[in-house]
């Protein structure tokens, strides 16, 4: 009777079954493969973290910290007791003891905004078409532009406020020669906001005309050669094809200009001199920045100049908001 014997599970003549080469792949490969994979997806975090770091450390925590001062009373000498108090910063702003300083400014900084952005704006979009041509020195009228962005804020409102001193200034002088009387430009409310919107226009024109010169040179030259074909004119040109061109352009510029009045601060500060902390003997030209530090500064309340941070805040939010709602409105209608 034969015999059978069971097949080996090591297949035939004993040979032992392996496995299929980099079927379970070991050793420096894989160590190399885990490196790529953390490279590819940790590099591009390791790169932004600096940032989000330095804006967590001088821009988020500021901001929170303030936000829980604005509910405390707190002293400029003593800051480490805080006494909660609730809302009641933000009623003595509203309606309370200081609400006729904070109504005050909060109307200063908008006719100031008014005063210095509307002309501002029209000036720098009438420099900028000018350039758009061919001029001659334009290199230098661009950069000549880009003059008084660079000058600092004190050295600029020093100038303005020897310009405007009631006594033996340029400005009262050049009235002088129209027969005017000399005018106390610091003493008066709507004098003084000419004033500082002087300066604040003096400084960011040119800033605001480069930026719609580089705006214009991205029209197509094609729209300006039909428009000619036509018939028209220079003006005509600019009203209906550079301005609609222009729109996106000018709404950044608006809103730009409107969250810089909303701060502004350093030009009435000193052009006020020895009166600037609080805008004015008669804080006739006292803006938010300037109440807000009157108040952590000079009346060492803290917790009440943080109320008026968080309020400007508050209407940043609220001008971007209507940036955004603007801008999607124009671009369904384009």
């Amino acid at each position: 009777m034969a015999s059978t014997t069971a097949p080996s599970r090591n297949g035939p003549a004993g040979r032992q079954d392996t496995p299929p080469p980099h079927a379970h792949p070991s050793g420096p490969s894989v160590r190399r493969s885990r490196l790529h994979r953390w490279d590819t997806k940790g590099t591009p975090y390791a790169l932004v973290a600096p940032f989000f770091l330095v804006f967590a450390a001088f821009g988020l925590f500021p901001l929170l910290y303030t936000g829980w001062l604005s509910f405390h009373r707190v002293s400029l000498y003593n800051v480490d007791r805080a006494e909660w108090v609730g809302l009641r910063n933000y009623t003595d702003l509203f309606t309370g003891q200081v609400s006729h300083y904070f109504w005050n400014a909060l109307l200063n900084t908008f006719t100031l905004g008014v005063l210095s952005t509307v002309p501002q704006l029209l000036m720098a979009l009438g420099l900028a078409h000018l350039l758009n041509y061919r001029l001659r020195a334009r290199g230098f009228l661009r950069t000549a532009l880009l003059a008084p962005y660079a000058t600092s804020v004190a050295a600029a409102t020093l100038v303005f406020a020897l310009i405007f001193s009631p006594e033996g200034g340029m400005a009262n002088w050049f009235l002088g020669l129209f027969g005017a009387g000399p005018v106390h430009w610091e003493a008066g409310r709507l004098s003084s906001q000419f004033a500082i919107s002087v300066i604040v226009t003096w400084r960011w024109t040119g800033y605001n005309a480069l930026i719609y010169l580089a705006a214009m040179q991205a029209v197509p030259r094609e729209l300006y050669e039909a428009a000619a074909l036509d018939g028209a004119s220079r003006w005509q040109q600019f009203l209906h094809v550079t301005v609609p061109a222009l729109k996106p352009t000018i709404l950044f510029t608006v809103i730009v200009s409107t969250i810089g009045a909303t701060q502004l601060f350093g030009e009435p500060y000193l052009f006020g001199g020895q009166s600037g902390h609080q805008g004015g003997t008669d804080h006739q030209y006292e803006t938010l920045g300037i109440l807000m530090y009157d108040q952590g500064f000079h009346s060492s309340m803290l917790g009440r100049a943080s109320a008026v941070a968080w309020i400007m805040f508050g209407l940043l939010l609220l001008i971007g908001l209507v940036n955004a709602l603007i801008t999607r409105r124009l671009r369904a209608s384009q």
